[in-house]
């Protein structure tokens, strides 16, 4: 594995991007930590933190550019989740593209790798 995956509102990374780093969404900042998810784990991920919301976008993330601030922690399920302690440079942003809603208004993940 050498990518995850981070979901946020469109308007929230676009700053992220005018201000070339992303310091995390309102999530992130209330937890001290930017979320991010595997590929195996994404799918959940939008379905029970991003049901029936809009202007959404999905970017890739090179886990070797983000250094020993990754660090992995159990989370739902006991599952290790990737965790950011710190922000995330956009150098280390490999894909961007929206994620539209789908059937029962869950987000539709595009095919991996992104």
């Amino acid at each position: 594995m050498s990518l995850i995956y981070k979901i946020c509102m469109k308007s929230t990374w676009l700053e992220a991007e005018a201000q070339g780093v992303f310091t995390g969404a309102p999530v992130d900042i209330a937890d001290g930590y930017i979320h991010f998810s595997t590929g195996q784990q994404i799918r959940d991920t939008a379905a029970r933190h991003f049901h029936g919301q809009h202007d959404l976008i999905i970017a890739s993330i090179d886990i070797a550019a983000l250094g020993a601030g990754l660090k992995w922690e159990k989370s739902r399920g006991g599952d290790l989740f990737p965790h950011l302690y710190g922000p995330l440079p956009m150098s280390a942003v490999r894909h961007v593209v929206d994620l539209p809603l789908g059937k029962g208004g869950i987000p539709v993940i595009p095919e991996w790798p992104l």
